[in-house]
């Protein structure tokens, strides 16, 4: 979304043909960033005082922790970012690329156990484990039952997967998903059409109450960087909204490079009236 003179989300909504084009949700619907960087065109929209997170926390419900990715936190750090936010605040937290890419899931009992004391410091901030994996990662059934079926011993809260690789798209394997309870990320790029939409676990009748559906917006057409335009955020506000009571719809945008994805999640926000 592109800044402009007054209110960057309510003029360039005004703006938009039809004028505003809400898609109201009547149930709660998180909306947020990767990280909590709050660009200088949009600081306006963040008012108070306090560091960046405690702004943002103000706005938006949620953030996605991709530092976790790289390297470690202390329980210490997760826990002063928990301080930070309102009671209703809830972070999502990416499993260490040690884990995912390095490892393919395989001999994770250990950094997996050292990664879950860490980010258990958020207490009950701790909303979405997420886990991304490498394009080059295909679905071996042994691998992830045997993975998933740890992570389950140590939480039992939402988990979110985005695998890359085509073979993670077939029936048999989304079935195999929502027996462990695992999410599986809509992505933005889609690199095939089922990537687009929610699978895997989506609630014990498969229509979404109970479940989490992770939706992770990259940027498009150009990967973390471009800022998705008003026609493309309006059209597709209406699937996350669109999920009954009782369902949990996460919008993550991770297009954060440009700064781009803090005036999308806002232009959403208003967009369904979150």
């Amino acid at each position: 979304m592109t800044p402009s003179s007054t209110s960057p989300v309510l003029a360039r909504l005004r703006l938009r043909s039809g004028a505003f084009l809400l898609v109201h949700r009547r149930h709660p619907m998180f909306i947020g960033t990767a990280a909590w960087s709050l660009p200088r065109e949009f600081a306006a929209e963040f008012p108070g005082e306090g560091q960046h997170l405690e702004r943002y926390a103000r706005r938006l419900p949620c953030a996605e922790i991709n530092t976790s990715f790289y390297r470690a936190h202390a329980v210490d750090t997760y826990a002063r970012w928990a301080s930070m936010t309102p009671p209703h605040f809830r972070f999502a937290v990416k499993l260490p690329r040690a884990i995912t890419h390095d490892a393919g899931l395989r001999a994770a009992r250990k950094p997996l156990k050292d990664f879950l004391a860490q980010a258990n410091g958020l207490g009950d901030r701790l909303g979405v484990l997420l886990v991304q994996l490498p394009p080059s990662l295909a679905w071996d059934a042994r691998v992830a039952r045997g993975f998933f079926g740890l992570l389950r011993e140590s939480w039992d809260g939402p988990v979110a997967c985005e695998p890359r690789h085509a073979s993670w798209f077939e029936p048999g394997v989304d079935r195999a998903m929502a027996r462990m309870r695992v999410s599986r990320v809509a992505a933005d790029p889609a690199r095939q059409s089922e990537a687009a939409r929610p699978g895997g676990w989506l609630g014990p009748d498969g229509d979404g109450v109970g479940a989490l559906l992770y939706y992770r917006w990259h940027g498009s057409p150009r990967v973390y960087w471009s800022a998705y335009d008003d026609a493309w955020l309006a059209r597709q506000a209406a699937a996350p909204a669109a999920w009954p009571a009782g369902s949990v719809p996460w919008v993550i945008f991770d297009n954060t490079a440009s700064g781009a994805a803090t005036g999308d999640a806002l232009e959403l926000q208003a967009l369904t009236g979150s």
